[in-house]
Order: structure tokens, then sequence, then C-alpha cells
């Protein structure tokens, strides 16, 4: 049998499988002391490494002794607090008791970079090696990134993902500066991993934060302190924490100095725990803060949000009565950067709604085309916007040429005008497939956004645009992501906002104006059908063909080719007519 003074693999520190431990009475008291109250045991035997002292004993503040009770009542518990509270020692301590005192539980810490989390981790293992030995457990491995004991606990350390722990069953997870990871990754692994923590009856989950933006951990805070998540929030101020230990409480003059090293921005935000941490954004900071997320009613692998089915009214009503939508497109080189976006708004009245959010960074631009088809028919034949400053007019072509798509909003360059929405006709060389981003569509639209989301003309309810609000700055005389972030959903509204400006788009919302043009079309298209006449293929009599077949055009002769569901063959005269 291996002594225990031989250690694990020789590290006299760590206590090795199979060794007999006799209890003293004194110990089995306080074992059981440490087993029921685990601030107890941290205060006792948990030790730190101090800057100014080296290995010193962990002598918690009052609200660190407060953050342990909180872990060890609750099981789903989130914390928002400024760096340099300690908060990482405090959690990791009530980790070492959990591994402990309970037999063959899994604890998983994750962190937004995994350096972060093997940090943790390494924490824990050097309180653990300071333990007395009759507190320990034997050691059945111990690795960079995990720890087995023998009393069957084991814990990870790994990045945050949808894949870190994908296929294991643990009964603890930490979530390390949550508000760090991009939130398409949060939201992918809480759609992969949430499930399998809250289908137990003891399974805890912890989220520690320092606030970094409207981003995914701002929503389960506001869902927390709203109770609407079943999470017990905790927070901490800088000026409940000693300026060193047994020190006076921070104060004015520390807040002064660390502004003074820093800058008030990253104070507020590192420090105050401000979820706003840029003031120049396009959206005021006060208007920011009312803004709230909603669960979409469908989410896809893709990276689609439906957040409103499309409305038809009355399948037996005409189709210029079905709500209208407005689709805008923002094209990316899909390789894994900047993201493919589509916003899809609901205009048929005020205020205006974002009904569905389309966000993939790995779609080509050639596959894309289909995409926006698959969307805009879905949304009521919505009207398509793309922007075509690079890769976008391919994108634009493709739909138009390739998939027939006929809804397409064309722009044309106006001289000292500028670009405007045009209805497509005049010289071909004037008219684009979609509108390029300029200077001046690009302040217009950033203004006019700003003004919809600050009045209340457009609601927004995805977590993706609100994030990318909050980084949406000023820059050199205009407007865009903060370093780091980004902004491709945002400049899918700023091109909807710009077109809303644009006479043809206030026609085409007016619904009188509407139902002046659908007229003004049928009778346009019955005149000029008066001199053609019919003609069938041999196949089918025009008397015997149904009210909803789709018409199309051969030269200046009608002809019928596919049933679709279509109440208003007129309607499609008009479109494909060339």
């Amino acid at each position: 049998m291996t002594k225990a003074k031989d250690g694990y693999l020789g590290n006299p520190n760590l206590k090795p499988v199979g060794v007999q431990q006799q209890f003293t009475p004194e110990q089995v008291t306080e074992y059981i002391k440490c087993t029921n109250d685990p601030s107890y045991f941290v205060k006792r035997y948990v030790k730190i490494v101090s800057v100014d002292k080296g290995l010193i004993p962990f002598e918690m503040y009052d609200y660190q002794e407060k953050l342990i009770k909180i872990l060890h009542e609750n099981r789903f518990v989130i914390g928002k607090l400024p760096r340099q509270t300690g908060k990482t020692t405090t959690v990791g301590s009530y980790l070492l008791h959990y591994v402990l005192f309970n037999q063959n539980v899994n604890v998983a810490i994750l962190a937004n970079k995994q350096s972060t989390a093997i940090e943790i981790l390494s924490r824990i293992k050097m309180a653990f090696e300071y333990l007395p030995k009759w507190l320990q457990q034997g050691v059945i491995e111990w690795n960079k990134g995990s720890v087995v004991l023998e009393n069957g606990a084991r814990i990870i350390a790994s990045a945050t993902s949808s894949s870190a722990i994908r296929g294991g069953s643990y009964n603890c997870i930490l979530l390390d500066e949550f508000a760090h990871i991009p939130t398409s990754i949060a939201e992918e692994f809480f759609t992969s991993v949430y499930p399998t923590i809250t289908s137990g009856q003891s399974t805890k989950m912890f989220i520690i934060s320092t606030p970094n933006g409207l981003n995914m951990f701002y929503y389960y805070w506001k869902g927390a302190i709203n109770n609407q998540n079943g999470y017990i929030p905790f927070e901490v101020h800088w000026s409940q924490v000693p300026t060193f230990p047994g020190g006076p409480l921070r104060g004015e003059k520390w807040k002064q100095e660390m502004i003074s090293r820093t800058s008030e921005k990253q104070f507020d935000q590192e420090m105050e725990c401000d979820f706003l941490g840029s003031s120049n954004t396009l959206i005021s900071s006060e208007r920011l803060h009312t803004l709230v997320y909603s669960k979409p009613m469908l989410r896809t692998k893709d990276g689609m949000s439906i957040y409103q089915e499309p409305i038809r009214k009355n399948e037996e009503i005409a189709k210029s009565q079905d709500h209208l939508y407005f689709l805008t497109a923002d094209v990316s080189e899909g390789q894994g950067k900047d993201f493919t976006a589509i916003t899809v708004i609901d205009v048929t009245e005020f205020p205006y709604r974002v009904a569905a959010v389309y966000r993939n960074n790995t779609v080509s631009p050639l596959l894309f085309a289909s995409v926006v088809k698959t969307i805009a028919r879905k949304y009521n034949n919505a009207y398509v916007l793309i922007e075509i400053n690079g890769i976008g007019s391919e994108v634009a072509n493709v739909l138009h040429t390739d998939l027939e798509y006929e809804n397409m909003v064309k722009t044309a360059m106006m001289g000292r005008k500028g670009q405007i929405i045009t209805e497509g006709f005049g010289p071909a060389k004037k008219v684009q497939l979609g509108v390029k981003t300029s200077v001046l569509t690009k302040k217009v639209g950033c203004q006019v956004l700003k003004n919809m989301i600050e009045e209340d003309k457009l609601i927004v309810e995805d977590a993706d645009i609100i994030s990318e609000f909050t980084t949406f700055i000023s820059k050199k005389q205009s407007f865009e992501a903060e370093d780091g972030h980004n902004d491709d959903l945002v400049m899918c509204l700023v091109i909807f906002a710009w077109a809303t400006r644009q006479q043809y788009f206030k026609n085409l919302t007016d619904m009188d104006v509407r139902l002046a043009m659908y007229q003004d079309d049928i009778d346009q298209v019955e005149d000029n059908m008066l001199p053609f006449g019919y003609y069938s293929d041999g196949m089918v009599d025009i008397e015997d063909v149904e009210e909803d077949s789709k018409w199309s055009t051969n030269g200046d002769n009608w002809l019928i080719f596919d049933k679709v569901n279509i109440k208003t063959p007129w309607d499609d005269m008009k479109r494909s007519k060339r």
C-alpha cells in the first residue's frame, strides 16, 4: 500500500489513493462542521496566495461569506460583480468544498477562454494541496485541465462552447465571465447543455461575470431580478471592497485614481458594473436600458429566429390586404468572420415590428440567395432590398436572374438627388438591384433608425440586435461596430430606415395608395391583354383553367404553366410580364 508521505506521483502535498485515515475525535468534529458549513471550512482551512504576503488563510469579507451561503443554499445563482473583488477565489473555494464533501459529483468550470478556466482550476488545486491530509480525498487524476478524486468527484476546465461538456452528466457548472462570451456561442451552449442541468433535482449552475453590454448575461440578470427565470441574483458594489486586506473600504479618492489610470468608460463597466460600456452609441443609453429581449417563437440551427409568423388576414381576400413585409439583407463572405444577416420587418402598420432575423457567418453568398428567397416567400413575398457594395451584388443578381424572385427593390442614381428607390424603369445603366451604402445613405439611415427606436416606431425584440446596438458607436463622422464586435444586423436596420424615407416606400405602405395601385394594375393588365387573345398548348382549354392557376408570358401571348396557391392570377401576370 502506498504511504501517505510519498504523496501522489511524488508530491507530498497530495494524498494518494488507498490511504487509511485514522480520525481523532477533534478531527471528526471538525469534519462534520466543515461538511455542514462551507463558510467555516473556507475560513478555517482554505489558503490563498497574496501578492504582498504570499500564502495566507482566506479571510473572507462579508460579501464573500454571503456569496458562499447563497451558492450553497440555491441551485441557480447569477452574480454581477466588479473586478478585483475576489469572486473567482470565492466561487473556487466553494467548488473545492463541493467536491470534497459530495460523492460522485461532476463539476465543470467554463470560461470565455480556456486559459481562464484552467487558471480557476489551478487555484482550487493549490488550495487542495494545503489542506490537512485528513480533509483531502485521495487523488486519482491530477491534470492541467481536470482532477479526479477517490470519492468519485471530478472537475474539468474548458472554454464555454456548445460542445464543451456535451455528452457528459454534470452536477454543478460554473460559467465564469459569461458576459464576455459571444451571444451566438452562449445561445448554443444553453440550447445544448441547459436542459440536462434543469432536469436534475439537485444540480447547480452558477453564472458569474462583470457586465459587457446588453448580451445574454444581461438577459439572464434582468430575468433574475424580476423573478422570471429562477436564478438568485447577487451583486457587489466596488465601495463594499477594502482597498487592501484589513484596510479601509474603497472611496471616492480610490475611484478617481482608478479613472486616471484607465478611463471613466472602463470604470463604469468594470467597477460600476454598468451594462452599457459605450457612452457614444447611436441609440441613447437611456433607451437601450429599456429595450427588452423576447424569446423567439422558433430558432433554427442555421441562425433563423422567428418572432412573428407571417400574417394573412383571409385567404379569400385579395393578397394586397395581407400583412406587408420588407426584407433587408447585408452579405458577408461566409468565412466565419462577419455575419450574413437578414431582418424581416412587418410594415403593415405603426409601430413597425421586426418579425424575423437571420444571422449566419458560414453560409456562402451563392447559397444565401436561396435563403433570401425562401424567407421572402414565407413572409408574403416580402419586398427585398439587398446591400450591394461588395459580394451582395452577386447575391442580388442570382436572386433576380436565376431564382426569378420578383419583389426586388431597385435603386437608381439621380445626380444631385443621390440614390433613390425606383420602380425599375429608365436607363438600365442607372438601375441597380439593391442599394449601395454610401456616406449619405448611412447618415440618413442612422438618423432615421435612431428616431424610430427612441420613439417606439420600430419594435425590436431580438437579443443579437439589441446587443449590437450597445456597441454601435460613433467613429469618424459615422457609426460602426466597436472593435471586436459586429454590426451586421444593425446595418440591415440602417438600410431599412433609409428606405422608409423614400417616396416608393411611402406609397407601398399607404393602404389607400396600395389598393389604388393594385386596381390600376389590374385595369392596365386587362387593357393590355385585349388585342392579344389567348391560345392553348393543346393540353388544356382556357375555360378549364382554375382561378388559382399561375400565369406567365411568352412574348405577346399569355400562357398557363403551373398550378400554385394564388387566388389572384392578375397580380402574378402583372409581376411576371417582362
